[in-house]
């Protein structure tokens, strides 16, 4: 694993075109990753894959008005530049007065440790042997597995014509796991910077286990239900916070929980939750794409309403400092986004939160998950896989997929434990975006037809 563009000619090239560019200020940033992915199923390897991605974007501004150009190959750099200054040129000329456009002044980036010799050691060999593996466990078990295990470089580079340089190469590990056993299914998935905090051999056992135990399984009652959400069904609701107006852009237009509800609180005190560049879960990473040295960002604080995330565009319409979460996402325009979500852990495990119910519902993960209120951060999705039924504090029947519709806000209230070991999933159309969270128990989460 090394660098996709070699750190000190990636750097001088772009020193080098922000000079050529006939505009006031000039930003280019190159987003870049190279992975390698093993895939599994069916009792074998199959379709592994390497792919590269580099993205090289250049913001250009005139008379404070901005433009952008982007190429996919360092030597279309300075076209994209000439390009972005003449979009620029042209914005300016049709607005007919200044506008407000600004970049990054130089600052110092927080100092991560972001490269894990461990991941790199997770090579094509490493990673059909634990396909190897996987898949016999299963088959010992009677069933079958399917999955993928890779690795991956992240590259971010920035530089701007205030003098704005920033550099950083990240490692990051991901292993996701289907396991069926008759009609029982468990799944998994996790990544990190670091191969050997994904415990994947640990993983895949319990995921197998989970498998054997979900057959059999009968329809869940519709009702108000306490549950035990696992690592990955809490972050998959933990993803959706930023809509409900930790947005710079929606905190900017009035919407929302940061705009309205500022110091109030929402949640219960054992719910705290952070855009956090400096954890260490998820893939963390020093700046954004403009170049503003990421902080910590207090979502919920003790389930109080904190502050949004900002890009230097929002962070001026709220008359703040940016806070570093600048992001460009496929085929959408550029807005702040929340990129490592993380639930701060408990105390608890996973079966000492199950033993504090009576009776409960314990839900593996959700998927196909949809907002339908933003106001009172209402999602809509399924239960899927090993999801059981708790009766004195033990899981028991196995349950099926049920369809809900609920807040997560008025579950997040209901918060009375929170586990101890957190996993990360990734976020969809968010570059090196993810939310972390532990296993968490809360009270009234309503599975069945919307009412």
């Amino acid at each position: 694993m090394t660098a996709i563009v070699d750190p000190d000619r990636l750097l001088a090239a772009l020193e080098q075109a922000s000079g050529t560019a006939d505009a006031d200020a000039v930003e280019i940033a190159l987003l870049g990753k190279a992975g390698e992915y093993t895939r599994f199923a069916g009792g074998r390897v199959h379709q592994p894959q390497d792919v590269t991605e580099t993205q090289f974007t250049v913001r250009a501004l005139v008379d404070g008005h901005a433009a952008r150009a982007a190429t996919g190959v360092l030597g279309g750099l300075e076209t994209a530049v000439a390009r972005a200054a003449e979009l620029a040129r042209s914005v300016a000329r049709s607005a007919g007065r200044p506008g407000a456009a600004s970049i990054a002044e130089p600052a110092e980036a927080p100092k991560l440790d972001l490269w894990h010799e461990d991941t790199v050691a997770f090579d094509a060999g490493a990673r059909a042997g634990l396909a190897a593996f996987t898949m016999g466990e299963a088959e010992r078990a009677g069933g079958h597995a399917a999955g993928m295990f890779g690795r991956a470089v992240t590259q971010l580079a920035v530089v701007n014509s205030a003098g704005v340089a920033h550099h950083t190469l990240a490692t990051e590990a991901i292993g996701s796991l289907t396991a069926t056993v008759d009609e029982g299914t468990s799944h998994w998935i996790d990544l990190h910077r670091s191969a050997a905090a994904l415990a994947a051999e640990e993983s895949v056992r319990r995921t197998v286990r989970e498998a054997v135990a979900g057959r059999g399984r009968g329809p869940l009652p519709d009702g108000h239900h306490t549950v035990v959400l696992g690592p990955q069904a809490a972050g998959e609701l933990l993803g959706f916070l930023e809509a409900f107006g930790f947005s710079g852009e929606l905190a900017a237009a009035g919407v929302g929980l940061v705009a309205n509800r500022a110091g109030e609180k929402v949640a219960s005190a054992l719910v705290t939750v952070a855009d956090d560049a400096t954890a260490p879960y998820g893939l963390p990473i020093g700046f954004d794409l403009e170049g503003t040295p990421k902080s910590r960002v207090p979502l919920l604080s003790a389930g109080v309403v904190g502050a949004a995330v900002t890009d230097l565009a929002s962070a001026r319409a709220l008359g703040t400092a940016p806070t570093g979460h600048a992001h460009v996402a496929r085929e959408e325009p550029p807005s702040p986004v929340a990129a490592n979500i993380v639930l701060s852990p408990g105390e608890h495990t996973e079966e000492e939160l199950i033993a504090g119910v009576e009776r409960g519902v314990y839900v593996q993960r959700f998927w196909y998950t949809r907002l339908v209120d933003r106001v009172a951060g209402t999602i809509t999705g399924v239960s899927r896989d090993g999801c059981f039924l708790i009766e004195n504090g033990r899981l028991a029947a196995p349950v099926a997929g049920a369809r809900f519709t609920h807040s997560v806000l008025d579950l997040l209230a209901t918060v009375d434990g929170v586990g101890r070991t957190v996993r990360s999933q990734p976020v969809m159309n968010v570059w090196n975006g993810a939310v972390s969270a532990p296993a968490l128990r809360g009270h009234g989460f309503r599975f069945g037809a919307a009412s």
